[in-house]
């Protein structure tokens, strides 16, 4: 489930050549269920056709003040009552100028100014045009009412010129969209987080790893920021991208990851541990690289340093979420878990089963704290990580 789903979001798309990519803004928030309506300004149709906005949207967009359909109810003040977020994209300077002016002279500036929904501004356009002082006055004014005005993307621009000006991608437009819609029940909260594999070298170009992708780890972060609070991401090998608003440290080994989150601790107030560290490390890892030989090697290990443990014997009243990947014996292993590393839950799961293993987008978890188990359906890791801080917020009420 998304903080989006059955959220009624009107689109504005204004007057720039950055309109196309409202289609694929559309269909992004279509695939999350979201409600949407097109509201386009008259200067936008030049760029694109209602038809398309309204084929992939499934209503009719709105673009004219006057139009009797609409205004047979009011229509502006309809749209504006109904709205939960109103997104801007594009935004162009001369629409954000108007908005910070208070001209209502189309019926998506008119809704804007009637509305108390939250309001997102995707600004598009030549990068001198953003940087006159003119409209930076703007911007910053509308952020000082409580507009989001989100960085426009640098590089290449229609108009030939390169800099920044882009419409911000798509991706990073929905982010912020799901962030708006969070409530921020997490907002006086330090969270740490670890993801992501650990590597132990055995030589200069061999380690020891395992597959996980850090989605899980990453999924808690972003997460967590959604819901307000500062986060540090304390993150083994991954290919994910970083995520806006998260300090995000990067780490190789085991001994990487613990020192990290270490000298991280007292800072924080919610420790989730759910990085795949190596449990072992070779005894003396080789410098260079160990040549191929007709003989067989031994590889010697030593266990590598509990951090949940570590972190467990000095909890001083902060929240510590484990996970443990298990393939049988799974709440036993689980429960047991949670007494020995004095954790306040453990989510745990059956890494053997479909669709829960290493590297999937999806997980089927089991929560286990005090004496109780909770068994989740098959979800995505992004729902798990929402219902994970649901719980801690209960958590949070009990103590």
């Amino acid at each position: 489930m998304s903080n989006i789903k059955e959220k009624n979001i009107i689109l504005g798309v204004t007057g720039g050549i950055a309109a196309y990519k409202s289609c694929e803004l559309v269909r992004g928030l279509i695939k999350k269920d979201a409600s949407v309506q097109v509201v386009m300004t008259k200067n936008a149709t030049e760029f694109i056709t209602p038809l398309t906005l309204q084929t992939l949207s499934g209503n009719k967009v709105a673009i004219n003040t006057f139009d009797l359909e609409w205004e047979s109810e009011i229509g502006h003040i309809t749209l504006a009552d109904n709205a939960d977020l109103i997104v801007v994209a594009p935004a162009t300077a001369s629409f954000i100028g108007k908005v910070a002016s208070g001209i209502a002279d189309s019926l998506l500036s008119t809704i804007i100014l009637a509305t108390r929904a939250p309001i997102i501004l995707c600004p598009a356009m030549n990068v001198n045009m953003y940087e006159n002082p003119a409209v930076q006055e703007n911007i910053k004014k509308l952020q000082q009412r409580g507009l989001t005005v989100m960085e426009p993307g640098e590089g290449d621009l229609a108009c030939g010129w390169e800099g920044k000006g882009r419409l911000p991608e798509i991706d990073i437009i929905l982010s912020e969209i799901e962030k708006t819609l969070t409530p921020e029940d997490m907002s006086n909260e330090k969270v740490l987080i670890t993801a992501g594999a650990t590597r132990e070298f055995i030589d200069s170009v061999r380690f020891i790893s395992n597959p996980s992708s850090g989605k899980m780890g990453y999924s808690l972060a972003k997460e967590a920021s959604n819901r307000g609070a500062d986060v540090v991401l304390i993150s083994g090998k991954t290919n994910l991208c970083p995520i806006p608003g998260v300090k995000t440290i990067n780490v190789e080994s085991s001994k990487d990851m613990y020192d990290e989150v270490m000298s991280h601790l007292d800072w924080s107030t919610i420790v989730i541990k759910a990085a795949a560290v190596g449990d072992y490390t070779p005894t003396e890892p080789q410098d260079g690289k160990i040549k191929k030989d007709d003989k067989d090697k031994t590889l010697e290990l030593k266990r590598t340093k509990d951090i949940l443990h570590e972190i467990g014997k000095k909890k001083n009243g902060r929240i510590v979420i484990g996970f443990a990947a298990e393939t049988d014996n799974l709440i036993k292993n689980a429960k047991d878990k949670l007494k020995k590393k004095n954790a306040d839950m453990i989510v745990a799961n059956d890494v053997s089963k479909p669709g829960a293993g290493f590297e999937e987008d999806t997980n089927i978890a089991h929560l286990v704290y005090n004496k109780n188990s909770e068994e989740l359906p098959l979800m995505p890791k992004s729902h798990l990580a929402r219902i994970i801080f649901d719980k801690i917020s209960e958590i949070k009420k009990d103590q």
